[in-house]
């Protein structure tokens, strides 16, 4: 019997996926435990694994599309096996999904939308719409009713809304032009143009850096710490394999957690109009993957050693990109770390990532001369950038801050708790 690849919920909050990619096509023959496609949510993408042996017999939901939890996205069996019965199974289970999990939202806009057809003359046939195609259509304000669809039987398919937005996006044409070009009904594609919608995490990354800018009056900061010595301590420690292979966003982590402690305004969150001050330090660290960026926690930060702290950020990292994590351990963060040292990038200015007042970025450590007494030594640089709420912190504390993660880097033995 044919079985069923699921949309998986990879997280509390998460009510639809979308299917980033197959890895294997229809009739491909295929192991138990091999992976065959690969899906998003808003905030990670994973991939899924294979239920059985056997063939890939169908596949239901096409790259980009997006599809509800619990719902097929393609079947396994043996070759040559009918799919009658399975795909019967599949469309009630869909009919039934609707309407199970349809919003308030959701009823409230069907009922005003059959209202409002009420009022016109009945058409002659329903034109039939995917619901990938729907849900692109409302998200783009494109009006179903005048799309023409060019699947089976009029249905109107994701392909017909990407093409009606590349029309809507087009620059309308001048009265010269219209006078010049001969008027026809042949619809020229642009060239060189590919539209692509913005779905899972891309887009809620997208929705959340412009809230982000929307909601919080950030400004960013600078400063260089010499971190020649710490250079030195960690090429030190790397010969004690007790001690385990520690990097510089190790060491960076353990001075802002010691540095929180001391400037506790920074270890806080803002919202509802309110001023959250933590204790604990829940450290965040941005982990870049392909397709967007990720944010795993070390929670408790305050309580771990520079090691412990090396081990969790390494753990977490390794979970990240292998879409591993659960929702626990992408939230909560107080305060986060972001690296772009390892692209070359010296300054920069990382985006809050709300509620959070502040977030550190780390730039590459640069060769400069510098005068120690009449003499000129060869010292490594490290620039360091902090963002910060300026609704809740003034630039004053905010350098403090800032100072004292400095100091910490430049003095690299006071952060040597390694129990």
């Amino acid at each position: 019997m044919a079985v069923e690849i699921i949309m998986p919920k990879l997280g509390m909050s998460m009510e639809e996926g979308t299917v980033v990619e197959w890895l294997k096509k229809e009739g491909d023959a295929i192991k138990k435990g091999e992976s065959i496609a690969v899906i998003s949510s808003e905030k990670i993408e994973k991939d899924i694994e294979a239920p059985q042996d056997g063939v890939l017999l169908k596949i239901i939901a096409a790259q980009d599309e997006t599809v509800a939890v619990g719902q097929a996205i393609g079947y396994i069996g043996q070759e040559g096996e009918s799919m009658h019965e399975a795909e019967g199974r599949e469309a009630v289970k869909k009919e039934e999904q609707v309407i199970s999990t349809a919003s308030q939202t959701a009823r409230q806009e069907a009922a005003t939308a059959i209202a409002a057809e009420e009022t016109k003359p009945a058409p002659q046939m329903m034109a039939r719409v995917s619901p990938a195609a729907r849900k692109l259509a409302r998200e783009a304000g494109i009006d179903l009713s005048k799309i023409s669809g060019s699947g089976p039987k009029g249905r109107i398919t994701r392909a017909d809304i990407e093409k009606a937005i590349q029309m809507a996006q087009a620059p309308a044409p001048s009265v010269a032009e219209k006078q010049l070009k001969p008027q026809t009904n042949v619809e020229v594609e642009p060239s060189g143009v590919t539209v692509k919608p913005m779905t899972g995490m891309r887009k809620t990354i997208a929705s959340r850096m412009l809230a982000s800018l929307q909601q919080t009056a950030q400004l960013t900061i600078h400063m260089n710490a010499d971190v020649t010595h710490l250079l030195e301590l960690q090429e030190k420690l790397r010969q004690d394999e007790a001690i385990g292979k520690l990097t510089i966003t190790d060491f960076i982590a353990r001075a802002v957690v010691l540095s929180l402690l001391q400037h506790k305004q920074i270890n806080s969150h803002y919202q509802n109009g309110q001023i959250q001050t933590y204790d604990a330090v829940h450290l965040g660290i941005a982990v870049a993957l392909e397709n967007g960026l990720i944010v795993p926690v070390v929670k408790h930060a305050e309580s771990l050693s520079l090691r412990e702290i090396s081990q969790q950020i390494k753990t977490l990292s390794k979970k990240a990109r292998e879409g591993a994590l659960n929702s626990e351990e992408m939230t909560g963060s107080t305060f986060t770390i972001t690296s772009l040292g390892a692209y070359g990038v010296e300054f920069f200015t990382p985006v809050l990532n709300p509620p959070e007042v502040g977030i550190l970025g780390v730039g590459t450590a640069t060769d400069v001369p510098v005068f120690i007494g009449e003499d000129i030594q060869r010292r490594k640089r490290l620039p360091l950038s902090l963002t910060f709420d300026h609704q809740i912190i003034d630039g004053a504390p905010a350098s403090d801050f800032l100072r004292t993660v400095k100091t910490y880097l430049e003095a690299p033995y006071r952060l040597l708790w390694l129990s």
